[in-house]
């Protein structure tokens, strides 16, 4: 009788064990699901209080936007929730009906801005004002810098796609030996290892973007030390019989700002270190003239379909100087080098519009283009 009752006993217990094991698994599982559910309603919410991710068309211009009919084509095809605009513009310059023939450009120029030369700091200040600007928006999370000379190589919808999707910033780096631009001035904040180069033509991420903004201390370095030597007088050099020697130190700054930046703060794995801009630079000029240091202009004649086609289909960009080939990737797949290209004359773009390489265009914005 009293085994019978102890092996009871002991079931009793067992069972008893077996409930509380299950239970405990039970009440793991729920809390789990409740987590995940949490999680999952936080990412909607978050989601839905962002709203459609948008690129930030920042437009660093003299005066007025001479490519607007073209861009007027390549925004109107597009969804007016995936982009905004913003125009960094000399003061007091108002884009309006009388200023540019696109309805998208119509008052976005910065509200703030200030007088930018070639070389100089400003530009960079520039720059930053943009940004700041568009940073304001929580929507934009891609940042494209561009010129008054820039063209899209694509339609709206390919490049949207191109640069929603990529998980890193373009911001073109390399090590340039070619040219002592460093300052042992500039140092502790920036040592000379750290030193890069490249194309100011940027698009960042939201977080990189912000980090730019917010830099309060290498800026002020470029801004003390980092400035364009003037030019050779070679008029008064002739008449002197002086030697055309440069002896000032020379410095651009919007050609390593962003690069060095982000050396500073280890960010080259978040970049692809590639520009989206393409340039045709003249190696051939003499270093001495200064209209040396700008890209070829593109002109009606040396736009044809079938060039632009070559610049489309470019896969790799070779730097020399460090013995480096980037390939173009983004997520692991093959991609086309570059979405935008410069410097492009209005004949330049007229035959890009007529060739369809943003998409179908109206006709009508020709008209309003002439007689602007």
């Amino acid at each position: 009788m009293n085994m019978k009752k102890r092996a009871a006993h002991s079931s009793s217990a067992s069972l008893a064990r077996l409930r509380i094991k299950f239970g405990s698994r039970f009440l793991i599982a729920i809390f789990a699901l409740l987590c995940f559910c949490s999680m999952f309603g936080l990412h909607q919410f978050t989601s839905r209080l962002q709203g459609t991710p948008k690129i930030a068309f920042m437009f660093l211009v003299r005066e007025n936007l001479p490519l607007d009919f073209l861009w007027h084509s390549f925004f109107k095809n597009a969804d007016a929730a995936k982009f905004s605009i913003y125009i960094h513009s000399k003061p007091g310059f108002v884009f309006d009906e009388s200023t540019t023939v696109s309805e998208f450009f119509y008052n976005r120029q910065l509200s703030r801005s200030i007088q930018v030369g070639w070389g100089k700091p400003t530009m960079i200040e520039a720059e930053r004002l943009l940004l700041e600007e568009a940073l304001a928006d929580s929507d934009n999370q891609r940042f494209v810098l561009l010129s008054d000379s820039c063209v899209p190589l694509h339609n709206f919808s390919y490049v949207y796609n191109y640069l929603i999707s990529s998980p890193k910033s373009y911001v073109e780096s390399f090590v340039d030996l070619s040219e002592p631009r460093y300052s042992i001035k500039m140092f502790p904040i920036i040592t000379e290892e750290k030193w890069r180069k490249g194309s100011q033509w940027v698009a960042l991420l939201r977080r990189h973007a912000e980090l730019i903004v917010h830099d309060y201390t290498v800026f002020p370095v470029f801004k003390k030390f980092c400035k364009r030597r003037p030019p050779l007088d070679i008029a008064k050099a002739k008449l002197t019989n002086a030697s055309l020697v440069q002896t000032e130190h020379n410095c651009i700054p919007d050609e390593h700002y962003v690069q060095t930046l982000f050396m500073l703060k280890a960010l080259e794995d978040e970049i692809f270190r590639r520009t989206l801009t393409y340039s045709l630079w003249n190696h051939s000029t003499n270093r001495t003239d200064p209209t040396g240091w700008h890209p070829v202009t593109f002109d009606y004649e040396n736009a044809e379909q079938q060039y632009i086609e070559k610049i489309k289909d470019i896969k790799n960009i070779v730097y020399e100087s460090e013995h480096r080939t980037e390939q173009c990737y983004t997520n692991s797949m093959q991609t086309p080098c570059y979405l935008f290209a410069r410097k492009f004359t209005p004949g330049a773009a007229l035959r890009l519009l007529t060739d369809g390489v943003v998409g179908p265009y109206d006709p009508t914005i020709l008209l309003k283009h002439r007689q602007k």
